[in-house]
């Protein structure tokens, strides 16, 4: 049973259970990539045709807005998946690029290989049907969270969403992720911290 204590399937077995064989049958269809720091794992204009399952290190995933400014939309830390959703689902080139911050160990996943687990077991189906709910809902809030919060509001939102990440990875891409200046973020960041 030793098939359960990897940290793919932990993560799994905490929306969906599953049969010794399920987990067997879903790691035997992920393959194995490290990216190394600053290396692309899509660019936009790209099909999306892997999903990554972190094993270690962090992803981004940004866009470039027509100014040249990036605007990161989402970070994937160890036990995150990340991947361009409507792209993937859709199979039509991506708006976003996924990008390294870090060595980043990943499991990639094909759409192809997904639409096999799903017609081998209804568990996987429900999964990545959790999965990406979670992630609608989540993109639903950081659009909430940028009309109607003040930046410190997002920065503190920010660290509860990612809080391995608030002193791990560069502050620039903190400040495009809430909106602000990296030099406004570590402005707030020193109040913040004086008024502690």
């Amino acid at each position: 049973m030793a098939v359960f204590h990897h940290p793919l399937i932990k993560h799994v077995l905490k929306h969906v259970n599953l049969t010794e064989q399920d987990a067997t049958n879903l790691l035997s269809v992920m393959e194995p990539h490290t990216y190394q720091k600053k290396e692309v794992m899509l660019r936009a204009g790209e099909v999306a045709h892997k999903a990554a399952f972190v094993l270690g290190g962090c992803l981004r995933n940004y866009a470039i807005e027509e100014n040249g400014h990036e605007l990161v939309l989402q970070f994937a830390p160890t036990n995150w998946w990340i991947t361009d959703n409507y792209s993937f689902i859709s199979q039509q080139p991506s708006k976003v690029n996924i990008e390294a911050l870090e060595s980043t160990e990943v499991l990639l996943l094909s759409r192809d290989n997904q639409m096999k687990l799903f017609d081998c077991a209804p568990a996987f189906e429900r999964y990545f049907r959790i999965l990406t709910e979670n992630a609608l809902v989540a993109h639903q809030q950081l659009v909430l969270d940028n009309l109607g919060l003040t930046a410190q509001e997002r920065y503190v939102q920010f660290c509860k969403r990612y809080p391995s990440l608030v002193d791990k990875i560069a502050q620039k891409y903190i400040a495009s992720y809430i909106g602000v200046t990296p030099e406004f973020l570590s402005k707030m960041r020193a109040q913040l911290l004086r008024a502690k």
